[in-house]
């Protein structure tokens, strides 16, 4: 497949067969997905006292003795502490040819957590990019903010989406797929892909967010539908004016307005709207697989979950605020799989939603 663009599942099981994708013990199928591949974690983590990038010309492993505090051991399961920063080398390394360059973000549940996961590369000078034709390991980059957990090797925190050339959409064609296809329902503000806002109607009490509680207690990312919300959560209600008061340092889940429509053709990504729009940062976990939200997948459309932190001041976000933009991209192919169809995707048909570890409220 030499076409420029995104590439899909049965893409990637081709760079797993060629050896462009290599890995310590077999991939699993169930890391494929439409149109990117989960990555696991190794048997050991770093503690290191710093995040940090290695840089033109340096290894991972040759920066490590500058930052390492100690090594341990994830089998069996290691606590990964709130506050603190660990380098855990991958299962997965690349072998990419020359004319295929990675990006990579968190899962969603990953993101939903408040668990801060980057990856790495060597001679790499940005995160979460890797450089078309690199050769090397991946590591990831993991700091826990809310919540510790407890992580054992082969859990998968970060995925990897590959491409071909340039594949985003630009904002005339995303206004004809727009009134052709209805990537988002209402009306679309397209500027730099196309802009969703927050969504803080009250509807029969519920709440519109989520805020995480502090010193809350230890997540086994292993347990799925364990854990009681209001251990981890407090409802996030709006004021009687409406909109609500984001609190310096405070971690919210929230859900946006518009209801996302990902094609077979496309796919999609999570991005800061502005930096200039206020003192806080919608922190995502932005891959959209094709098929998300969309008729052909069993979907009806779905809303994209906000992880929002505040920063250095406090501040009022109201409701339809423009807080992100999803930036559309075209696939190489339509993948042979699509999010939600009988892959058992946790988040389609979505609203406001949490982490799939908690009980639903």
């Amino acid at each position: 497949m030499s076409a420029l663009g995104v590439l899909p599942a049965q893409a990637i099981e081709g760079l797993i067969r060629t050896g462009a994708i290599r890995a310590a013990s077999p991939v699993s199928p169930a890391q494929i997905q439409p149109a990117s591949l989960d990555l696991r974690l190794g048997d050991h983590a770093w503690r290191v006292r710093a995040s940090f990038l290695p840089g033109a010309g340096r290894s991972v492993a040759e920066r490590l003795p500058d930052f390492a505090m100690h090594r341990m051991s994830l089998t069996g399961g290691a606590v990964l502490e709130t506050g603190c920063v660990y380098i855990v080398p991958l299962v997965e390394s690349l072998a990419l040819p020359r004319d295929l360059s990675a990006v990579a973000n968190a899962k969603s549940s990953t993101g939903r957590l408040d668990l801060f996961t980057r990856l790495i590369v060597d001679h790499g000078s940005e995160f979460d990019r890797v450089e078309a034709g690199y050769a090397g390991p991946l590591f990831a980059e993991i700091c826990p903010r809310s919540f510790s957990v407890l992580v054992r090797p082969g859990m998968r925190l970060n995925q990897i989406r590959f491409r071909r050339g340039r594949a985003v959409i630009p904002d005339e064609e995303l206004a004809r797929l727009q009134a052709e296809r209805r990537l988002v329902d209402g009306d679309a503000h397209i500027d730099g892909g196309i802009g969703f806002s927050v969504d803080l109607v009250a509807r029969d009490g519920a709440p519109v967010g989520w805020r995480a509680r502090a010193h809350s207690g230890l997540i086994d990312l292993d347990r799925i539908d364990h854990y009681p919300v209001a251990e981890f959560w407090d409802p996030v209600h709006p004021r009687p004016g409406g909109g609500i008061i984001l609190d310096p340092g405070a971690f919210y889940i929230l859900v946006s307005r518009e209801a996302v429509h990902v094609p077979p053709d496309c796919a999609a990504e999570m991005a800061p709207y502005t930096p200039m729009m206020g003192e806080f940062r919608v922190h995502y976990a932005g891959f959209f697989d094709p098929g998300f939200g969309h008729a052909a997948a069993g979907g009806a459309g779905a809303r994209g979950v906000l992880e929002v932190r505040c920063h250095e001041a406090p501040f009022a976000l109201e409701h339809g605020q423009i807080v992100g933009r999803l930036v559309y991209e075209r696939m190489a192919a339509p993948p042979d799989r699509l999010y939600g169809a009988g892959l058992g995707s946790t988040y389609q048909g979505q609203g406001l939603k949490l982490a799939k570890h908690f009980r639903s409220p």
